[in-house]
């Protein structure tokens, strides 16, 4: 899921970027856009983009009360409930497993 808040195929509306590299990195970077039968600004977006949304989704912070995280630690620390579906959960393999 895209934490973008237009989709990829929106119209273009922004100012262009223009930018400088060596013959080497660009003609590194359109060899990969044509493995994925893209153009080369298509493929330096979409690239750019997902490093945005990583950087943004790894700099995310929640902030709590004192009270807040001892709550979120009480229930974190507590046994789980007898519950047939969460049992059955547990007991599968995970997925890399099987």
């Amino acid at each position: 899921m895209s934490i973008a808040s237009a989709p990829a195929t929106a119209p273009v509306t922004a100012t262009v970027i223009n930018l400088r590299t060596g013959l080497a990195q660009r003609e590194l970077i359109d060899r990969a856009a044509r493995l994925q039968g893209k153009s080369r600004t298509e493929f330096m977006l979409e690239a750019s983009r997902e490093k945005a949304e990583q950087v943004l989704l790894d700099r995310t912070l929640f902030t709590v009360t004192a009270q807040q995280y001892l709550a979120f630690e009480a229930l974190m620390n507590a046994p789980i409930a007898n519950n047939a579906k969460v049992m059955r959960l547990l007991s599968e393999p995970a997925p890399w497993e099987k």
